[in-house]
């Protein structure tokens, strides 16, 4: 890797750690456009790195929230052992699929995700306007 991309990838890290702990986001979000975008990665490359370099995240992210008391324990270990089936299974797809396919179904769960949230934002904005 040579400076200027050791560079983007330090403002990568950086900014999917703020994201993350500011809105519980990082991977999916911020990682995997970013490395495919700025650093050239393929769209399996950028998921699979993005899958490494989202457990430090996780884990201090997980860490800190726990001292507030926002995290969910049982909940969240039973997400986290039941996606070592559902990873093994994709990480397959993802071999087996074209990069073209990869990149459209990630496009597509991004605009789901995003919609869904903007609905839940504004259905939000309209019960606080009522109270």
């Amino acid at each position: 890797m040579d400076a200027g991309s050791v560079a983007i990838a330090a403002a990568i890290g950086f900014l999917g750690g703020v994201s993350g702990g500011l809105l519980g986001v990082g991977g999916g979000i911020l990682f995997v456009p970013a490395l495919v975008f700025f650093l050239g990665l393929s769209q399996v490359a950028g998921e699979s790195t993005s899958l490494l370099a989202i457990v430090p995240v996780a884990v201090l992210g997980a860490w800190r929230q726990r001292r507030y008391g926002n995290v969910r324990l049982v909940a969240g270990l039973w997400i986290g052992a039941l996606s070592i089936p559902g990873v093994l299974v994709g990480t397959a797809l993802a071999n087996a699929l074209s990069q073209r396919a990869l990149a459209v179904a990630f496009a597509g769960l991004q605009v789901f995700l995003a919609v869904g949230l903007a609905r839940r934002a504004v259905r939000g904005r309209r019960e606080a306007t009522r109270s």
